[in-house]
């Protein structure tokens, strides 16, 4: 593989799965009905709500793209190992974040009804997954970056200002 590809397909895998933990965020990946009350009161809540930590690392790997394409040698590779970390801390997120308990945990906080009456929880959401899924393309886009990352090229210097005597 050229070290041009490597770079654009560490660039791709890194958008993607930054762009589908933040696809993700926005969803609707549990619910819960409060019973008891006379009328069940339904609750639904999005990745975000159960999740804010994956949100806030898929911004941070849009960071990292930036990064990734702008510095060179062992800069790119500290981006890489960053890379790493935002993906599978992204995924741990994702997947814990719709565990039963948390989410009466969440759902508690929003409605103090919750806490008095019998509750059921739905988390037949598949966004949970594709936020797990874009943790791991994260992950890969560092892990190639880890391992090829000081033979891409960097940012031209093309335009930058002379160096020496004016």
């Amino acid at each position: 593989m050229s070290a041009r590809r490597g770079l654009l397909l560490a660039a791709l895998l890194c958008a993607a799965g930054a762009g589908l933990v933040l696809l993700a965020a926005g969803r609707r990946w549990a619910g819960v009905e409060i019973v008891g009350a006379g009328t069940p009161i339904v609750r639904a809540l999005t990745g975000h709500d159960l999740a804010a930590p994956a949100t806030a690392l898929g911004w941070a790997g849009l960071g990292g793209l930036a990064a990734l394409l702008a510095v060179r040698g062992r800069a790119r590779t500290a981006v890489g190992a960053a890379l790493v970390a935002f993906g599978a801390g992204a995924g741990y997120s994702s997947a814990a974040g719709v565990g039963r308990a948390h989410v009466l945990s969440v759902a508690a906080d929003k409605s103090n009804l919750s806490a008095f009456l019998s509750t059921d929880v739905h988390t037949g959401g598949w966004w949970w997954g594709v936020s797990v899924a874009g943790g791991a393309l994260l992950v890969a886009s560092g892990l190639l970056t880890i391992v090829r990352g000081r033979r891409w090229p960097g940012m031209s210097a093309r335009y930058d200002a002379a160096r020496g005597g004016g």
